[in-house]
């Protein structure tokens, strides 16, 4: 018999693969489609990790899956190349950045094959290949003409280690989100992607989304929407007037003190007397902190008097303007009108510095609650009293506007998408500047711009890239006039390029535009999109260029993804999370290499647990994987062992089996709940040992092997691929009709009823399906767990829900 022996049978069927390119797909509109991607990685030098391998083995079983079932099956691959660990490589190294991700690539291209991962390979892209960036710049070029893109000088976080700004997204508890140092914030000239233009079309596609909640939920808060109004309190000494945004207009009679945001530009002019010294020196160390530090609700509210007053527009009376941190100058007009009686930090606020306290809506409160936020009706409020503050609202801003006072107003707690990155390493921003013509983008036959080659990549920390130093590069002439100008020496944030790859996926070849529509709206939208990071930034911001491209008239859709398979970690031994530090890294070529092989790890990090769930590894159930395979690998061997030449009783228990665990596979591939569906082919191997013991007919037991075969296919594709030619089949198995189950057959005789005593699961029984009411309730009684609950105690009733349970009411 032979041995089981994965380092001779992959490496065999992996070159069969790639020269029968089996993998490779073209547009079929006789056949029905289904496009499956992981999210591209970043190919560091430290090559593929245990996430890679869990990503890209959820990919290639779903796409080898579908392919089973006759499906044109696109399962393409790309690499997000540009950013901050190539470069800083090659400030340390001195080796270019282009040269150190061409070997990262080779490296993980490599991987990828050992695996055995049935990737399409002449559609591979690379963010960094001029041919790829040139037509993000194109997309650049098209949202500048059309408003979407801008410059503008802001205050920005700033990381001093890396050297450049980040996104609000890209800065995690106050620090960077790669390099870990405590960010900053700096004033700058930025660039922006107006994504906020898109954030009512963002948000009302998200509920239709088959998405996680969890992931529907973060980019709904992410956007933030909140509908109230714009109220205006002029300065008691008349020169000008603060806006404030609120939620809550019906509660403007209880504003008692103005907070602005340190931020504000009005914050500093507005010190008087004494109060200017203590009030620059609060702003100026309050715009260091991290948002997330400054609106933490355990923080003990700070802030400083101004020395100036404005006027409430609804009473007419002066309140105090204060300046704290809690309130942030990105969000609504960076000024609220703060009353205490209704709101928590409000009110830790004013019990703080002493200030008034004015309820203005009657609702009940809970024992012990110094405030309330709920509904009812208004008091202290003039004219309103009496109304319902639900009702109330739309009044009261038809009262403000009426005194051209308050307006109705919609805002969102998202900004707009920065995209700057003063670093060498990116796509270089497609705009010339012209002293005559300003911000001028590069035409599209001068695309695309190119990085230069330089020898010192590092910034200086000026607030500029290197590339400012690359003279012959940044000098040129203006596209509208020819007069000298200037390139922009910022690079586009990484973000960028990866918004639009899952449709350059579609015609990664065409060097005349970045797709064929016909291509693009016959793969896209994405069917399968897989992975475990980005809940918020780079899936909205995927979504919002879809968003886009759909009302330029480029593709026919607006969400670029159908499903979202958003999976847990795999962590270390003793569930800590795995990191180099630690020495607790699984290095998955090394499982491979330890004899394992590819298949046992694709099977084992599937068999782990729901998907979407983290998981920690054990070598113990890798091996036990392994074992498993190698148990199918000889029932497959000792096929004439277990054959009969006539028809046996053992004919139709394997018959069942089958179809059985064929619907079960089926069902849980899916509802991608892959460790299920490896426990059912582990319970079909197991009855298959058992009824072998008496034989098969040959027909019965080779069609057996053969379903079994196919069902592990997806997940263990090499060795059922060898296993399929050992069994005498013909071609590969992914070209053979995946098996399909009688319902009849598997009609199940007997049925499982769940046990309650006073309500609570004691047991489960096994009964027929017509048995009688009465039987199955002594059948229950005698169970031994319900008896042990039972005890001596006469049941006062026992009730009996036909098919489902019985319940025992003592």
């Amino acid at each position: 018999m032979q041995r089981y022996n994965p380092s001779a049978i992959e490496p065999k069927w992996q070159k069969v693969w790639e020269d029968q390119k089996v993998n490779e797909v073209d547009v079929d509109e006789t056949k029905p489609k289904t496009y499956v991607s992981g999210m591209f990685p970043y190919p560091s030098g430290a090559g593929m990790h245990t996430g890679h391998a869990f990503s890209y083995s959820i990919v290639d079983t779903l796409a080898r899956f579908y392919r089973q079932q006759g499906h044109n099956v696109l399962n393409p691959m790309g690499w997000d190349t540009f950013g901050l660990p190539a470069e800083n490589y090659a400030i340390k190294t001195g080796t270019a950045p282009a040269k150190v991700t061409a070997e990262n690539i080779a490296n993980f291209k490599k991987q990828f094959k050992r695996m055995g991962v049935s990737i399409d390979w002449t559609r591979e892209i690379n963010t960094s290949d001029p041919s790829y960036y040139k037509w993000t710049q194109w997309v650049f070029t098209k949202l500048f003409e059309r408003g979407l893109a801008y410059q503008k000088e802001s205050l920005q976080w700033w990381c001093p280690v890396d050297k450049t700004v980040l996104a609000n997204e890209q800065v995690e508890g106050g620090h960077c989100w790669r390099c870990g140092s405590l960010v900053e914030k700096k004033s700058m000239k930025q660039w922006f992607f107006k994504i906020t233009e898109y954030a009512d079309s963002l948000l009302e596609e998200i509920d239709g989304l088959d998405w996680p909640q969890k992931i529907k939920t973060a980019q709904t808060n992410w956007i933030g929407k909140s509908q109230g109004a714009e109220i205006e309190f002029a300065l008691a000494s008349g020169e000008e007037v603060i806006t404030v945004f609120s939620t809550r207009p019906d509660t403007i009679f209880g504003a008692s003190f103005l907070v602005l945001a340190p931020e504000h530009p009005l914050a500093k002019q507005l010190g008087a007397g004494d109060f200017v010294e203590p009030l620059t020196r609060y702003i100026d160390d309050a715009v260091k902190k991290s948002e997330i530090e400054r609106t933490n609700d355990t923080k003990e509210k700070t802030g400083v008097f101004t020395g100036s007053y404005a006027i409430n527009p609804a009473t007419g009376e002066k309140v105090p303007i204060w300046v704290a941190d809690y309130v942030l100058g990105g969000y609504g007009t960076g000024a609220i009108m703060a009353v205490p009686a209704h709101d928590e930090r409000d009110f830790a606020f004013a019990e703080k510095f002493g200030l008034p306290v004015v309820e203005v809506v009657e609702s009940d409160k809970n024992d012990g609650e110094l405030i309330s936020h709920g509904e009812g009706p208004l008091i202290n409020s003039g004219q309103f009293d009496g109304m319902m503050s639900s009702d109330a609202r739309e009044e009261i801003v038809a009262w403000l506007e009426q005194r051209q006072l308050g307006r109705a107003k919609t805002t969102y707690k998202m900004r707009d998408w920065l995209i700057s990155r003063q670093r060498y390493w990116g796509a270089p921003i497609p705009i010339i500047h012209c002293a005559d013509h300003g911000a001028v983008a590069v035409p599209e036959d001068q695309l695309p711009v190119i990085l230069p080659e330089i020898e010192d990549y590092a910034p200086k920390g000026d607030g500029k890239s290197a590339l400012a130093r690359a003279e012959d590069w940044v000098n040129t002439t203006c596209p509208e006039c020819g007069k000298p100008a200037r390139r922009e020496t910022d690079t586009m944030d990484g973000y960028a390029c990866s918004s639009w790859y899952l449709l350059r996926y579609a015609d990664p070849q065409n060097t005349e535009r970045a797709w064929d529509p016909a291509k693009v709206n016959y793969w896209n939208p994405l069917d399968f999109y897989v992975g475990g990071d980005h809940a918020v930034a780079h899936l909205l911001y995927v979504r919002f260029w879809t968003h886009v491209f759909n009302d330029m008239g480029l593709v026919d859709f607006k969400e670029p993804v159908k499903k979202l398979v958003y999976h847990g970690y795999i962590n270390a031994e003793d569930g800590t999370k795995m990191s180099k530090s630690k020495g607790n890294v699984i290095d998955p070529l090394d499982v491979i290499d330890q004899g394992y092989g590819a298949d046992a790890l694709r099977t084992y990090v599937l068999f782990m647990g729901p998907v979407e769930l983290d998981a920690a590894w054990s070598s113990k159930g890798i091996a036990g994987i392994y074992r498993f395979l190698n148990r199918v690998w000889t029932l497959v061997q000792e096929y004439d062992d277990a054959v009969e030449k006539n028809a046996t009783d053992n004919d139709q228990a394997v018959l069942v089996a089958r179809h059985k665990t064929v619907r079960k596979v089926t069902d849980d591939i899916r509802r991608m709940s892959f460790n299920t569906a490896i426990a059912g082919l582990m319970e079909y191997v197991n009855e298959l040992y058992k009824l072998k013991v008496d034989g098969f007919s040959e027909d019965v037991w080779r069609d057996a092997l053969a379903t079994l075969v196919q069902l592990l296919a997806p997940f263990a594709p090499h060795i059922a691929d060898e296993l399929w030619l050992q069994l005498g089949r013909d071609g590969l198995v992914q070209h053979a009709q995946w098996p399909h189950w009688d319902d009849e057959l598997i009609v199940e005789d007997t049925i499982t009823i769940a046990i309650q005593v006073q309500g609570k699961l004691r047991g489960e029984i096994s009964v027929a399906k017509d048995a009688d009411p009465e039987e199955v309730k002594a059948l229950a009684l005698q169970h031994d767990n319900v008896a042990r609950f039972v005890g001596d105690k006469k049941p006062a009733k026992i009730i009996y829900v036909p098919g489902r349970l019985v319940n025992i009411v003592l």
